[in-house]
Parts: structure tokens; sequence; C-alpha cells
């Protein structure tokens, strides 16, 4: 298909779906598409994906990831798709197809929670992160946000921890009792789903008395008048940690940040490292916290909670470092200092601070208030819709909105597209000459 017949809203395209979240919004999406004139196909890889596809369209892969590449190339070619849509694109199946898809010219579209949250999902054309097209520059910023409104910061759409986990049961328990079904397919996580839900288990059943412990900590912190920095902490499994940090392992990340404290903090500076909320507890993050921290002589200053509110950590706080979490736009919002050791597309000068991190201890550099203001604007405009992923609501939100972005052809409009992507995948540390202290 030609260029010309891309750019025209009006001219029906093909879209193919690979994985998404354990949802059913790709299939609500593909929905919307198909109403608007448009073919949606989908290739499951494994028995979770023909659950959350219940439609035409789909065809089943049974084969190796050896074969993959060879097989989602013809695909694409034989099914004159013109558009890609999934989520995780540093998964291995989709590097591979998003690269197909490029060397074929047809668009990639990658669909995530939001970088707004709690109720707002990404929708990015060509990636996300390192591969993101979203502006750096803040002036082109701060023109294309002219005239944009202030986001609708009111929460729409709520999503409960019970249907978010009856979804995942869905998805991944067919594809550990069935997984005969397509013996070719590997699965992108580190843990096994069985793993994964006895750590859930025994997380859940401390729970509450976490939570208690993380409020009264975070009441001591802001009573104590001592000043304290706040990180939060990524799951092991995050592709925004594995694929955009300098790090190989959360662990690395933890030495880093800690060694970095020990050195140039000033004396009476706290830490405080936050658990990830969805962290399943399979790696004992406090224990090894609490071992470095001890071996760097600073276990007296480093905090650690398992719970709690952020934003509420956040108030009192200096400022926040983080590998790439979006809970660093949390702590832009309120005006906090934020320093970002990996690649994330809300590091901008200006934004987030630029320097060193091991002056960042000593003299943090709090966001411009109207770069700030226009970097809010313009991603809800262009990057950025209303809904989630485990609501009836919140889905049936989120696939509207979505279909009709992806019909228009507007998606990073307006003005939050620079070709080629203006970021860089960061040097992991061990592929270095010699060890990084820190990050510029």
């Amino acid at each position: 298909m030609t260029a010309d017949k891309m750019n025209n809203p009006a001219t029906p395209r093909t879209f193919l779906f690979l994985q998404g979240p354990s949802s059913p919004i790709f299939a609500k999406i593909a929905g919307h598409l198909e109403a608007l004139g448009n073919t949606c196909l989908r290739i499951n890889l494994n028995v979770g994906d023909r659950i959350f596809w219940r439609r035409r369209g789909g065809q089943d892969y049974r084969g190796s990831l050896a074969e993959w590449p060879a097989f989602v190339e013809t695909f694409i070619r034989r099914h004159s798709v013109t558009d890609l849509v999934l989520l995780g694109e540093e998964r291995p199946y989709h590097r591979t197809a998003t690269a197909a898809a490029r060397n074929a010219g047809i668009r990639v579209f990658v669909v995530e929670m939001g970088y707004l949250r709690p109720d707002w999902l990404t929708l990015e054309r060509g990636g996300m992160s390192s591969n993101s097209h979203f502006p750096t520059d803040p002036v082109q910023i701060l023109r294309a946000s002219a005239g944009l409104p202030e986001p609708d910061w009111k929460r729409r759409y709520r999503q409960t921890f019970i249907a978010e986990a009856a979804y995942d049961l869905l998805y991944n328990l067919p594809n550990v009792f069935l997984c005969f079904l397509f013996p070719g397919y590997r699965r992108h996580a580190i843990f096994h789903p069985l793993a994964e839900y006895a750590g859930w288990i025994r997380r859940l059943a401390t729970g509450r008395a976490e939570r208690r412990k993380s409020d009264a900590l975070i009441r001591s912190l802001a009573g104590a008048g001592a000043p304290y920095f706040v990180y939060p902490l990524q799951l092991e499994t995050d592709y925004q940690l594995r694929a955009h940090s300098p790090f190989s392992s959360q662990r690395e990340a933890i030495d880093a940040i800690l060694a970095s404290f020990a050195r140039h903090a000033p004396a009476g500076t706290r830490l405080a490292i936050k658990l990830h909320p969805l962290d399943n507890g399979l790696i004992p993050w406090r224990k090894i916290t609490a071992g470095i921290a001890a071996s760097l002589g600073i276990w007296e200053r480093v905090f650690f909670l398992d719970g709690g509110n952020l934003d509420l950590l956040m108030q009192n706080s200096s400022g926040m470092v983080t590998v790439n979490s979006t809970a660093g736009l949390h702590a832009l919002k309120q005006g906090k200092p934020v320093k970002i050791l990996g690649t994330a597309v809300f590091d901008i000068a200006g934004l987030t601070d630029q320097q060193p991190l091991d002056l960042f201890w000593e003299a943090p550099q709090a966001p411009d208030p109207a770069l700030a203001t226009a970097t809010f604007r313009l991603m809800a405009a262009s990057i950025q819709v209303r809904g989630n992923f485990y609501s009836r609501a919140g889905t049936d939100a989120g696939a509207k909105a979505i279909a009709e972005r992806l019909h228009r052809n507007d998606v990073n409009e307006p003005g939050a597209f620079v070709d080629p992507p203006p970021r860089q995948k960061p040097v992991k540390m061990k592929d270095q000459a010699t060890p990084a202290r820190s990050r510029s």
C-alpha cells in the first residue's frame, strides 16, 4: 500500500494485532476499527491470546521462536498489513515483528498503561522510551502545547486488584496447563506464572500490616524535619528497566544508587526506597537493600516501604531518583526534582535534573513550571487517552478513543512526533569500558 493511502484516514487499512494486556481491550479496539471500515487481524502466540481474541481475524502461530521472523514477515506481506498494534515492544516476538514492519514501511503503534496514571492509557506511534518519537526539545514542546487545555485530572474509571488478578489468571493458567497446544511458544517473563501467584499470596497475607507500617514511616519521615529522597523500585520483569536502562537488573541499580548516596548525600539526608505495588515478592528486595546499605555504612539512613501512598511520601521529600519509572511524573507534577538514570519519555532538559547523580543529592534542580505544564498538556493531547485495562467502563472508553485515533492517523499529534527518535538506548554497565559511577 502506498504512503498516500496509509496517510488517508478514508482509505480502509489492515491492522495486525499482536500480544496485548490480559484484557479484552485489544478485541474492543478491533471492533471499533472494523466498524469504521478497516480490517483487523491477530496472530495468537499462546492459548491466552486466543482467549482474549474471541472474534474473527485470528490465526494461531504454533512454530518456534527461530521460525517466527520468516513467518511474520510473510504474514505482513501476504495480508497487505498497513499498521501493527502491540503491547510490550521489547518482547522477543515483538522486537522481530516491529523490525519487519519498519522494513515494510508500515506503522507501529504501542499501547501501554498510561504515563498519566491512574486512569490513562498510552498510545505512541513508533515506540516508547528509547524508541519514542515524543520531542525532547523544550522549545518544540512549548510551541506544540500552546493553546492545549490542562488535562482533566479527575479520575473517571476505576479498576480493582481482583479484576486485574482474575484477568491475569484467565490468561496465564491456560498457558501453563494447555501449553502443548502451542509447543513452540516461549514466555518473555522471568518467573513462572505459578511461582508468581505463590509470591502474591504471601504478599497479600501480610499486605495490611505492611501498609500500616509504611503509613507510619511516611508520617515519621515528614515529621522528622530531616531532608529525604525517594527511590521507587520497578519490577524486575519491567522492560523499561531491562531494555531502556544501563542496568541489567534492579540489583545493579540499587547498588549504584546507594553507593552514590553514601558518597555524596549530605550528612543527615535520608533515602526512602518504596517497593513497587505489583511486586510479586519472589526477590527479597528489603533484605537485599538492607545488606547493601549496611555494607556502605548507611543502614540508619535508608528506609524501606512496602506500601503507602507515593504522593504523600513525595510531598515532604527533596526529590526522586528513579531508573525510568513513570512514578517520576508524580514527582514532577508536585514540582519536585527528579533524576532519571535510564531512558524515559519525560527525561527532558529543564524538566528533569540533567546533572550527574553524585551532584543531584547535594543540589537537586526542580522542574521549570512552564515546561512541566506544557509537557503534561502535550502528553495528554498526543499520546494519552482516558481509560484502563481491567474494568468494563475503562476498556470501553479506552478502546473507542484508541480506535478513533488510529483511524484518524493522528497519534502523536499535535506536534509530538520527531523522526528519527530523539533518544538513544543506554549502554549497559557491563558493556561499558569502565564502570560508570553515575549517569549525567
